[in-house]
């Protein structure tokens, strides 16, 4: 005999099923930890994310990591602890933990902390596997943008309180004054291309905004044949002049890459 299972959906499963996605619980924050911005529905890290390798992460620092995971960390912690800073200037040092992602847990760590290098030269692996570490995430592309709204879109860099778009290097976190969004989050536009958590097919072509902006928009051209998908980068690095700004966006890089244009390293920042 055929047994027939029944399955008994409680309401809240039924309206689970039946509800727009996002719609349970998508109020807006009044409150996040101190090293993030209340940005809508979520916290926003308020700096370019530092990479940190914590010695004994789960066991003579763990009350290290608990902080860095609570958004508490400071630069003495971190110095206490004997972590060290990866990803400063054009070093690729992260290894044990690989360009895929491997290797990653319980190495590496994504700190939002002002007055410090961030971290460059990361594939979009590692940095997803450093905000994982640190109890976060990428942001998605909408999240970022709606985070990036008030930060001024380069015209010149005054080289002191401007965005960063118009040197050789990435500035300190949170040291361009004036290159902040209206929430409060730092470096937004300019510094390093940030990436977020989308992928596209890849891009082959930058036909900018036209006359609506003058960003940079590499987001046309799909190829059919490239090996790899194009992992969105946002905001434009220390050498995009005008072309940096709030709606900068390339879809050219594959998530495996870890450098945009010549010199310009690739950086992030987490999300909750």
């Amino acid at each position: 005999m055929r047994q027939v299972m029944r399955v008994m959906l409680v309401p809240a499963a039924v309206a689970l099923l039946t509800s727009p996605v996002g719609a349970q619980g998508a109020k807006p924050l009044t409150k996040c930890a101190p090293d993030a911005v209340v940005a809508g529905t979520v916290c926003m890290d308020r700096y370019e994310a530092s990479v940190w390798r914590v010695p004994l992460p789960t066991t003579a620092n763990k009350g290290l990591v608990k902080k860095i995971r609570a958004g508490k960390a400071t630069a003495a912690d971190l110095a206490k602890g004997g972590a060290t800073q990866l990803g400063i200037g054009v070093t690729d040092d992260y290894a044990p933990c690989a360009d895929s992602g491997q290797n990653c847990a319980d190495d590496i760590y994504a700190v939002s902390l002002l007055g410090v290098p961030p971290s460059a030269n990361m594939t979009w692996f590692q940095a997803q596997a450093a905000c994982k570490n640190a109890r976060k995430r990428l942001p998605s592309n909408a999240e970022w943008q709606a985070a990036v709204v008030g930060t001024p879109d380069p015209g010149g860099d005054n080289g002191t309180t401007d965005c960063n778009s118009a040197t050789i290097s990435p500035s300190l976190t949170g040291s361009r004054s004036s290159c902040k969004s209206a929430d409060g989050a730092f470096d937004m536009v300019g510094n390093l291309d940030e990436w977020v958590a989308d992928w596209v097919p890849q891009s082959t072509a930058c036909p900018n905004w036209g006359s609506f902006s003058n960003d940079f928009m590499c987001l046309s051209g799909a190829s059919t044949t490239a090996p790899y998908p194009g992992a969105l980068l946002r905001g434009g690095d220390f050498a995009g002049g005008f072309l940096a700004g709030p709606l900068a966006v390339a879809g050219s890089v594959g998530p495996s890459g870890a450098f945009f244009n010549a010199g310009g390293g690739l950086g992030f920042r987490c999300a909750r």
